[in-house]
């Protein structure tokens, strides 16, 4: 198991707690990542968005990838995955900035496709929102555009969404064939186009019969349609570790304690424009990305066992989220971590 986490973009993941001591500034993204890289963290994945998803539309947050482009001159190891979402991006121009992060960071720089689903947020800034299979019919044709430019000396590509003729790219990325391409999707259209076009495959917070579901569908959808497995299967997940269960459970009980307002903006579009496996409540949606359903609740001990388990289900990549972000990565780090460890040694 790798270990990743949220870049704080959004002052916190919390919709009902206002103030989570973790400053949407840039300041804080690089304190956040430099001590992440010393505490054994792999991967940091940068969201964008242009509104504020988590506190409101009206508080400030972070831009994604001139966020990731100052990260990457300040780290040294760490994969820097930011979010790229097809609607709002030429893909030539796309193409040439991401192979200019990777070869500025030497190899980290990866790339989270997202088709979108927050229609307002497209509307306010130019975005081009579609119906949902639309959607992924571009997102094939810019993956396509991408991956073409990052591989061939002189690409062209005519497609109902983007065109460009006789198109060169140098220097080329660092990663061969190309930046591996994680992807999300829960709708039969956005698997299939997971499974035919990106390289690894990120999910919502699950329990572990859920992943193990998504993982074995996937692999096989994969073999159908591509000769390469994916690279990865990740999975987003917010963490609550305390000494004691009562603990936890309080915690539990403050940050679930719904208080609807403006920080639950994009919930109906989430909800409605996306088609989702599982039915969201607005108590779930009070965390970012499903994060309470893997249940990382508890003890370092009962942490530690659950992720053995969603080891054992194929999953390689978590993607966790804290609150406050530095003294719970560092917490998890100095006491779940290691737990983990002894527990695969015991196992084998």
């Amino acid at each position: 198991m790798k270990y990743g986490f949220w870049l704080p973009l959004f002052g916190g993941w919390l919709r009902n707690v206002q103030d989570e001591k973790m400053p949407p500034t840039f300041d804080y993204a690089k304190k956040v990542i430099q001590s992440g890289e010393k505490w054994g963290y792999s991967t940091t994945l940068i969201a964008e968005l242009y509104l504020n998803d988590i506190k409101g539309p009206e508080y400030d947050s972070l831009e994604a990838w001139t966020t990731a482009a100052g990260l990457a001159a300040v780290t040294e190891k760490i994969e820097i995955m930011t979010a790229i979402r097809p609607g709002f991006h030429n893909p030539a121009v796309a193409a040439k900035m991401a192979a200019n992060l990777d070869q500025m960071s030497n190899g980290r720089f990866t790339l989270n496709v997202v088709s979108a689903w927050w229609e307002e947020e497209a509307r306010q800034y130019g975005g081009i929102f579609t119906e949902h299979d639309e959607r992924y019919s571009r997102t094939e044709e810019f993956v396509e555009v991408l991956k073409g430019l990052w591989t061939e000396d002189s690409f062209s590509h005519k497609g109902r969404h983007y065109e460009c003729k006789e198109a060169k790219l140098f220097p080329k990325p660092v990663q061969k064939p190309n930046p591996i391409l994680y992807a999300g999707g829960e709708s039969p259209r956005g698997k299939e186009t997971i499974a035919r076009y990106c390289d690894a495959y990120v999910m919502h917070g699950g329990t572990v019969d859920e992943i193990r579901s998504k993982i074995g569908e996937m692999v096989r959808l994969r073999e159908t349609v591509n000769e390469n497995p994916f690279a990865s299967f990740g999975m987003a997940a917010y963490v609550i570790c305390r000494d004691s269960e009562e603990e936890a459970a309080e915690e539990l009980a403050r940050i679930t304690d719904v208080k609807e307002s403006s920080a639950y903006a994009g919930f109906k579009d989430f909800t409605s424009k996306s088609q989702l496996e599982q039915q969201i409540q607005l108590q779930d949606y009070s965390v970012s990305n499903r994060g309470l359903r893997p249940n990382l609740v508890g003890t370092p001990e009962q942490i530690a066992e659950r992720i053995i388990q969603f080891e054992e289900a194929g999953l390689d990549l978590l993607l966790l989220q804290f609150s406050p972000q530095l003294e719970e990565m560092e917490r998890f780090s100095k006491t779940v971590m290691p737990i983990v460890e002894r527990k695969r040694t015991a196992v084998q």
